[in-house]
């Protein structure tokens, strides 16, 4: 093992070991938000996260973005696998440790490389689609700043981590012809082929050079890359997975019940039953992130920011404030900053006078929902922004007493008459009598 390996090795263990707390610090993040049993029926739950997460289904709801996203999702993840035979190399100092392979080694180079070139069209595409074709989501006011940089830069890497992909191979395959050095003549390469022309003209101490440059761009790309998913909309790419297994199996429209409320209802209809204590106090809604499930957490960090949620939201289309993907990314934001506290407080979180409500979230934002579950049908991942809308909405009612006026009314009524009418209950029927 020489001093390449040695430092190889170095820089892949820093990698990993960066990686592993910055995932730590997100884990811990979400376990800030409450307790949430979702183990419930675990075959249904495996088969909904084969369809949805692995199999893409949703996705298919719009067929060209779709066809785009599975020639990057396909790509990326199998192209992947190939850099199992690079950290092999890197630590060993070995070159093409699978060549052995034989025939099937060829095939699994030449489908990596066509691979690849398809996660440079799709790539592509979607870069033209964000910032070349007016598309309106991704035209919209919560994506300007970071948001739509941070989908640029994914874009850029990932085609900087291809073109060195098949760059190194290029050089790689001349220099096998040439039988220079330890370079072996193994792997096809149907895609990298078509590059031989540009370089075959160097001189074998510059294809050396460049196949080490694109080499080591490619795999310090790739920690780099996955260093930069936890700061990144794209931690999506591990965290779709667990979100869609733990879905909620309930069907869309069925509100959860709360059990100070249901234990009051019942003492009102019969006073003899027996009360059901409440362990802690008791907190009507939800006002900050730590009063959300931590399932609403790790829904907002498995956000991509795609926009279908809000492409389908009724009340968006009609112009009015409220965005379910915004929703989502000022949950992250807050939670980003709650966790950024408590770093900073020695694992302690200090009250900073914030909360998600009100100074991330607005009222009028909340009220602007009309539950009609459209942006939990459209997530391709099933992310459930509505649930957090009506915990923050209960947190209005129920805590700051804080409801517009029309429901106030109804309220009223409600109580008053039985019915959200202004009338009273022995009018009820004056209609059947009037001729």
């Amino acid at each position: 093992m020489g001093i390449e390996n040695v430092l190889f090795t170095i820089i892949l263990a820093a990698g990993a070991g960066l990686f592993t707390w910055n995932v730590r610090k997100i884990i811990r993040n979400i376990q800030l938000g409450k307790k949430l049993d979702r183990t419930d029926q675990p075959a249904e739950r495996w088969k909904i996260m084969a369809k949805v997460a692995l199999g893409q289904s949703k996705m298919l709801v719009r067929p060209i973005p779709a066809i785009l996203h599975l020639f990057v999702y396909v790509g990326f993840v199998i192209i992947n696998i190939e850099v199992l035979e690079i950290l092999l190399d890197g630590i060993f100092g070995t070159h093409r440790l699978f060549s052995f392979l034989g025939s099937f080694y060829d095939f699994l180079i030449a489908s990596f490389e066509v691979l690849a070139l398809l996660v440079l069209i799709g790539v592509v595409a979607f870069f033209i689609r964000r910032n070349v074709i007016y598309i309106k989501r991704f035209r919209q006011g919560e994506l300007n700043g970071w948001p739509r940089s941070d989908a640029n830069i994914i874009l850029g890497i990932e085609v900087l981590l291809m073109s060195a992909f098949l760059i190194m191979n290029a050089s790689d395959a001349i220099l096998a012809s040439r039988n220079f050095g330890h370079y072996i003549t193994a792997g096809s390469f149907p895609v990298s082929g078509f590059l031989v022309p540009l370089f075959d003209s160097l001189s074998n101490n510059s294809l050396v050079l460049l196949e080490r440059f694109t080499w080591w761009f490619h795999i310090l790309g790739i920690l780099a890359f996955l260093n930069y998913l936890p700061y990144s909309k794209h931690f999506h790419i591990i965290l779709a997975f667990p979100n869609v297994y733990y879905s909620n199996l309930e069907a869309k429209g069925h509100f959860t019940n709360m059990d100070a409320v249901t234990n009051e209802v019942k003492l009102m209809l019969d006073p003899s039953a027996t009360p059901v204590e409440i362990e802690g106090p008791i907190k009507f809604g939800a006002k900050d992130v730590q009063d959300l499930t931590w399932k609403n957490l790790l829904d907002a960090y498995t956000c991509t920011e795609c926009g279908r949620c809000t492409s389908e939201c009724p009340a968006n289309q009609t112009g009015k404030l409220l965005s379910p993907r915004a929703i989502m990314m000022k949950t992250r934001d807050r939670l980003e900053e709650v966790g950024k506290n408590i770093d900073k407080n020695k694992g302690t979180f200090v009250d900073d006078g914030k909360s998600l409500l009100h100074d991330y979230i607005t009222p009028e934002e909340l009220w602007a929902c009309t539950t009609c579950n459209a942006c939990v049908e459209a997530c391709p991942v099933n992310i459930d922004p509505l649930n957090i809308i009506v915990d923050l909405r209960r947190q209005l009612v129920m805590e700051e007493s804080a409801p517009p006026a029309s429901l106030s009314t109804m309220f009223n009524n409600m109580e008053n008459n039985g019915a959200p009418w202004q009338f009273s209950p022995a009018d009820r029927l004056n209609w059947a009598t009037e001729s």
